[in-house]
């Protein structure tokens, strides 16, 4: 094992010099010459070697032995090889309280920022125990909660990001994960903080072994369990706060380095923390040099966080894919109710939707004072696209959901879940960069495109595991975390665009046109038109494809047809208004607790669920923080995400009762 360890240091050290050589001007002799003796530096190439790729180098070797440790400790503490600071929202957690301190406490920046750091990574950590709980630590529920937990900081992140748009490129920048240093004081002030970690590699490995045997084998053998696990669990935040708050955000090191290092022969609890630092460095070194490569080639800079997600996100997947089986599911089903479909519940929802409707376009807020007042003609010209556009919105996604969690018999179905909006969003966004196309109503075919695209990837992926709950999420999720990296690529450039994106990914509807609302309320009306009348078709295929055949319905066809159906309607709202989170999984759910469990009737109160959902969103957006604004999709990806974490506390409260 020594001389698996002496190979690794070999290979990062070999690494670490080829990196060094990337558009470099000095000679190697040169270079060493200045490493020796750095007050010789004279001239620009011998300041930036020496305050600039020497400094970034040995961040990258720092950090990611961080990352592989950190991951290593929580695969092992949990039992769970899917489990890292990304996937359990430490990460995100961090960084949300970096952006809160950064933005309204830029004095207490420089000397607190890795307690904020650490304070944000607890509060995801303690969202984890409440939802999860201390005895699922090693099941699916956590991850699943962990990467909802990510969606729901990162949204939080983004609005308090636009209300303050004059700190964005400098944020996003740290968000999408920057190694580029500027001298030594970064490292300089990571390496003292970094040293609690040899306390990992001292007492840690023991502890490990003995929790290998189970809670009860190493409670039997006199270790205190709880005091433990929370113990080393602090030890490895407070190494990943102090590391993002130099670097900002890089996912999936903490979460491939270990699964790497067992397959390369890791077997005790030592040889994995081990391995697992010496990956996490190699791996963040070659991501940092591909980013160096990829800065120079495209003229403009590409983050390591953004390359590590490119390679991590595929990665998860294929983890997913080789630790879970077919039997594996997570228990999550949409709570029982014992109301039955009724016109009452339905006048309810109506008077909601009008009531939304009337104070949108009456409700006039100043600084001082607030008054219902029926607008003038230019305020009228405002007002209206935005209304009819998020009810439309609304309503397509509600639809979309529920055609989505009946044909793949999945509760946690929905377009923005399973990441189809996410491939909508990718195509959309390249095109605006790369091809300088715009953003709105003409890229409805790009939109189409990227849905379909991950919506056929979807099922190839999911067929191995019969498209199990968990797989299908955890599919899902590492497509939207890797569009998050890429998004975060695109907003740190800083100009024109990235701003337009930027109030495009929040789903807003301000810079909505007329025309634009016009043609999405035509096209949602006709494709609702359409589902409703491949009811009977839906229903067959609920019931199950066995009896669905044997009642002479085309499977294949059908089948088709809808997701096709699916793509549409989040490539018209994805393309109009941008991505929306979890209105197609929580309408769906309120309508069938409502009792409309027929597929006519949920689509019909899940339409009016959604878009009166989203109608409320856009208003409250406008006025809760008046004359600043929120966006619509903002709301409601916090409150989604807040739904969706209670929907598993539900499930294991119930389960835990049974």
């Amino acid at each position: 094992m020594i001389k698996r360890y002496l190979t690794g240091i070999l290979a990062l050290i070999c690494i670490s010099v080829a990196s060094l050589q990337i558009q470099q001007v000095l000679t190697f002799h040169q270079q060493l010459n200045l490493i020796l003796t750095p007050h010789l530096a004279g001239s620009f190439d011998d300041i930036n070697f020496i305050y600039a790729q020497l400094p970034r180098l040995l961040i990258a070797i720092c950090v990611g032995a961080v990352l592989g440790t950190v991951g290593s400790l929580m695969q092992q503490l949990t039992q769970n090889p899917l489990m890292s600071p990304l996937t359990m929202g430490t990460s995100s957690g961090a960084w949300l309280a970096l952006v809160c301190i950064s933005i309204w406490w830029p004095n207490l920046s420089s000397n607190y920022s890795s307690v904020a750091a650490m304070s944000g990574a607890m509060m995801a950590f303690g969202l984890i125990i409440i939802i999860a709980g201390f005895q699922n630590m090693a099941g699916l529920p956590i991850v699943i909660s962990g990467m909802v937990i990510n969606l729901l900081l990162g949204a939080i992140a983004s609005a308090i990001i636009l209300l303050n748009q004059q700190y964005a490129e400098t944020v996003f920048m740290w968000g999408a994960g920057d190694l580029a240093q500027n001298g030594w004081d970064g490292l300089t002030w990571l390496w003292p903080k970094l040293l609690v970690g040899f306390t990992l590699f001292a007492f840690a490995p023991r502890l490990l072994s003995l929790l290998r045997l189970g809670k009860d084998g190493a409670k039997a053998r006199g270790l205190s369990v709880i005091p433990v696990f929370f113990i080393l669990m602090l030890i490895g935040m407070w190494l990943i706060s102090a590391s993002i708050t130099v670097v900002g955000l890089i996912g999936f090191i903490g979460l491939i380095s270990p699964n790497l290092a067992r397959l390369l022969g890791g077997r005790t609890a030592r040889q994995e923390l081990i391995i697992s630092a010496i990956l996490g460095s190699i791996m963040l070194v070659i991501t940092d040099t591909l980013s160096i490569w990829l800065t120079h080639i495209f003229n403009q800079v590409v983050p390591s966080g953004v390359t590590a997600a490119a390679i991590g996100a595929p990665a998860l997947i294929w983890f997913s894919r080789k630790q879970l089986t077919a039997q594996d599911a997570l228990s999550v089903s949409i709570p029982n109710s014992r109301l039955y479909f009724s016109k009452n519940g339905t006048a309810l929802i109506v008077a909601a939707l009008l009531l939304a409707a009337l104070l949108y376009i009456t409700y006039h807020p100043t600084n001082s004072s607030w008054s219902l007042i029926w607008p003038d003609e230019y305020q009228w010209q405002l007002r209206w696209p935005r209304a009819l556009t998020s009810l439309s919105a609304g309503i397509a996604l509600a639809v979309a959901g529920v055609i989505l969690q009946r044909i793949i018999y999945n509760p946690l179905a929905s377009p923005d879940i399973l990441g189809i909006s996410s491939g909508a969003t990718f195509l959309l966004v390249v095109s605006t960069l790369f091809i300088n196309h715009s953003l709105p109503v003409n890229q409805w075919l790009t939109a189409f495109a990227g849905c379909g695209t991950v919506l056929i990837a979807l099922l190839l992926l999911g067929k191995r595991h019969q498209f199990a709950p968990a797989s299908f999420v955890l599919t899902g999720i590492s497509i939207t975390a890797l569009l998050q990296a890429l998004v975060q690529f695109s907003l740190a450039k800083g100009n024109q665009d990235s701003y337009q994106i930027i109030q495009w990914m929040s789903g807003s509807t301000y810079r909505v046109t007329d025309q634009q609302a016009v043609l999405l309320a035509i096209f949602t009306l006709l494709l609702t038109v359409l589902a409703l009348l491949s009811s009977r078709s839906l229903t067959l295929l609920s019931i199950g494809r066995a009896f669905s055949q044997s009642r002479g319905l085309n499977i294949n066809k059908t089948t088709i047809f809808l997701f096709t159906l699916v793509a549409l309607l989040c490539a018209i709202v994805t393309a109009t208004l941008g991505p929306i989170s979890f209105v197609g999984l929580v309408a769906p759910h309120l309508a069938h607790m409502l009792g409309a469990r027929k597929v006519k009737s949920q689509i019909a109160v899940a339409s009016l669920i959604g878009g009166t959902s989203m109608l409320w969103a856009d208003w409250l957006g406008q006025v809760i923080l008046f004359p600043n604004q929120i966006a619509a999709g903002t709301l409601v990806a916090i409150i989604g995400a807040l739904y969706f974490l209670t929907l598993l506390i539900f499930n294991r409260i119930g389960k835990s009762n049974c």
